[in-house]
């Protein structure tokens, strides 16, 4: 690219930096906040940015994590609020036949009847998020080889995560920046027990199901109740009828009359993955391969669940069903995204002007050699793809993971795979366990021979895996098997590896015969990783350099790590004459509902909208209260017509991604005024690239849960222990 245009296309960055500046972007890390004490004075943020550095004082120590979703404290007893659809694997643990909480909701008036959510649920409270780079990265300098330069890398960190974990009652990770610029270590306190306490109906915190899933106007009050136990001591422990609830160090006091248009928010969360520092070829081939190829699978897998109609079935499959919905649809948003919005022109541009600042830095074959390793990454994903799905049986998974368990407790532990460590036993056991709650042999086969059949018919096979597919029977597969018994897989535990060896379960011999190829390829993979981790980091920094010099601070990809966004409660132009309010109202449920799924409100939520029933919630005055907000609120209609009803979904302009469901949405003093749980259709590529003017997301207004709690269901109890401010 010529000099001139290059200069050009700097420029042209350079002036959307400055736009980002003051577009909410960011989702960044609670010790950047004094970074941004100015950014969050202008959108109304009172809290002092120091203050929410500090991951031990509010609001940020009522702020937790699931291990998939967020969640926060909201009560001195271990009470927790979270979104309907990330506690659905609670609820569904909870349903059998005769007894759907799914269908009917679910509300403990009592502590004694509060429900496990089940073995493998936990809350990790984030007390320490600490710079360990040095010593993560310490003896791979010199080294060449990919591999030993993993392996380096990897033994560093078990090192530290050993050291510490010293307390069980912590779980520490190592969690990459940058590329692997830079490492944290994350050290959380593990909750082990965690029980049900109120779930609306699905009708309610799924309402609009699929068809209305990153879609606006909104009306889904998608929130559950949980609830931490802990020994009566006070240390965690897993489910005992004995345990006590849990005194959180902090939780966050509800403001009863929430926010307005053009009010600042915080959202406190663990987001978990955006690419927007990857390159353009990598955007690339996500939209030409990765997407496709994924989105197609979801909805065979979607189709063949759908069509099942044993009761049993649905109920085993619901959340493994929703799941694929979700990221089915986000994957189509995604590529409708990239077809509206230049995102990967844009990206191009970015990388011209970076080369030309690397080629002034002397590094001008920086960029060209990482995207040659590149390639290769693509290539040999696309190659394994295929060849992983075929062994997606539930059963063979499990076959695979406990041979991989008992060849790798043949080392010492320090030596170990991660994930097969003696201190991921207990989540060993509990994912063993619960297979049984979302398995039916019937449904799994179907699931499986679609993987197999599409592994056939692509080119890129495995002599053994091909070998053991032939000879694979699954209509006896599932009765000749004993890892159906969840006593059996738990035995399997303790079993050494030569009893694989001499099994005559067909799953377990299977998974015998698949080791060495699988380990082959995922050696492979270290060794391609190993050689990243040189190259990126050193882009990164290059980059780093570079967004300084613009006067940017710069936030990392989101890596499932607690963040904090910034924004404002506002609406959207979402199309010519069509512009978005940032408010829902209760009345809107009315509109849509038909009395068939997805739009089936229950009666007694109809009844109280119908009778207005809606006791000091009645929000009047939801305009703006800034005079500075007209430019983007209408000002005509912020003198206009009152509000009068009960909110029940909101937007904003802060920055959020999977992960971030369930995240507290905070007003300027620190005071819970709603739940974050999806994004608007066309903020999907947010993940990619953050565009101001229609990146909005979409949160659970606290108010309607405070209705939910006090008009339609009487929950007095919980609503007792809440502080309303």
């Amino acid at each position: 690219m010529p000099i001139k245009t290059c200069r050009s296309a700097l420029l042209l960055l350079l002036s959307l930096s400055s736009t980002a500046a003051l577009a909410d972007e960011g989702q960044w890390l609670p010790n950047q906040m004094p970074q941004l004490k100015s950014e969050l004075k202008r959108v109304g943020i009172e809290v002092p940015a120091k203050q929410l550095a500090d991951l031990t004082a509010a609001p940020m120590n009522a702020v937790v994590g699931l291990g998939y979703c967020t969640a926060s404290f909201v009560s001195p007893k271990g009470l927790v609020l979270t979104n309907h659809h990330c506690a659905y694997g609670a609820i569904q643990y909870n349903s059998r036949s005769g007894r759907d909480y799914m269908t009917d909701g679910f509300l403990a008036r009592r502590l004694q009847d509060e429900l496990s959510a089940g073995p493998q649920e936990r809350l990790y409270i984030t007390e320490a998020l600490t710079d360990v780079s040095e010593q993560v990265k310490a003896g791979t300098a010199e080294l060449d080889d990919g591999y030993q330069r993993h392996q380096l890398l990897e033994q560093n960190q078990k090192a530290l995560i050993k050291a510490c974990e010293a307390d069980p009652n912590y779980r520490c990770s190592v969690r990459s920046y940058h590329g692997g610029l830079e490492y944290y270590l994350l050290k959380q306190l593990i909750i082990r027990d965690v029980r049900l306490v109120y779930a609306p109906p699905e009708s309610v915190g799924a309402f609009g199901g699929d068809i209305d899933n990153f879609e606006y106007p909104r009306h889904s009050g998608d929130f559950t109740f949980l609830r931490a136990y802990v020994a009566p001591d006070g240390s965690p422990a897993a489910y005992s009828e004995d345990n006590v609830p849990y005194q959180p160090a902090g939780y966050l006091p509800i403001a009863r009359n929430g926010v307005r248009a053009g009010d600042g928010i915080l959202v406190a969360g663990y987001p978990g993955r955006t690419s927007r520092h990857q390159l353009q070829m990598e955007m690339a081939f996500a939209a030409d391969w990765l997407y496709p190829t994924q989105a197609g699978r979801y909805q065979a897998r979607i189709d063949a669940i759908e069509s099942q109609t044993d009761d049993a079935v649905r109920i085993a499959y619901a959340a493994t069903r929703t799941g694929y919905a979700n990221r089915m649809k986000k994957l189509h948003g995604l590529l409708d995204g990239f077809r509206k919005t230049d995102i990967e022109g844009i990206k191009r541009l970015r990388e011209a002007a970076l080369d030309e600042y690397l080629a002034a830095q002397g590094q001008h074959a920086l960029l060209a050699s990482l995207q040659a390793k590149l390639v290769e990454q693509q290539r040999q994903y696309q190659q394994t793809f295929y060849l992983n799905n075929a062994q997606s049986g539930a059963l063979l998974s499990v076959a695979n993971q406990l041979y991989r368990w008992a060849k790798e407790q043949e080392k010492p532990d320090a030596e170990r795979e991660p994930g097969f460590q003696e201190r991921d036993r207990k989540l060993f056991q509990a994912r063993m366990a619960r297979l049984d709650q979302r398995f039916m042999p019937s449904m799994d086969r179907q699931l499986w021979q679609m993987d197999i059949d599409a592994y056939l018919a692509q080119s890129q096979r495995d002599e053994v895996l091909d070998g053991q597919l032939a000879r694979l029977n699954l209509d006896n597969v599932y009765r000749k098997t004993e890892l159906g018994s969840q006593a059996q897989r738990l035995a399997w535990m303790d079993r050494p590896a030569a009893d694989f060896e001499t099994s005559k379960d067909p799953l377990l011999a299977m998974a015998v015969a698949l080791y060495p190829g699988n380990e082959q390829r995922r050696k492979a993979s270290k060794t391609l990783q190993g050689e990243l981790t040189a190259l990126r980091p050193a882009l990164m920094a290059a980059m780093l350099e570079w967004y300084a010099e613009q006067g940017r601070p710069i936030y990392p990809d989101a890596n499932g790590t607690l963040r904090i966004s910034y924004g404002t409660v506002d609406g959207y132009q979402a199309a010519d004459a069509l512009y978005k309010q940032p408010f829902t109202r209760v009345e809107g449920i009315l509109e849509k509902h038909t009395g068939q799924a997805p739009f089936n409100a229950p009666p007694e939520v109809l009844q109280a909208i119908r009778g207005q029933s809606y006791g000091e919630l009645a929000q009047h005055n939801l305009n703006p209260k800034r005079a500075w907000y007209c430019w983007v609120w209408p000002c005509a209609q912020a003198k206009g017509p009152t509000f009068d009803s009960v909110p029940v979904n909101f937007l904003s302009s802060a920055d959020t991604t999977g992960g971030n469901s369930g995240s507290p949405v905070l007003n300027g003093e620190g005071q819970l005024v709603g739940l974050n749980f999806d994004s608007t259709y066309e903020s999907i590529t947010k993940d990619w690239y953050f565009n101001p003017r229609i990146t909005r997301a979409i949160h659970v207004d606290i108010r309607f849960v405070l209705w939910m709690l006090s008009e339609v269901d009487n929950a007095e109890e919980l609503l007792n222990e809440l502080t309303l401010k």
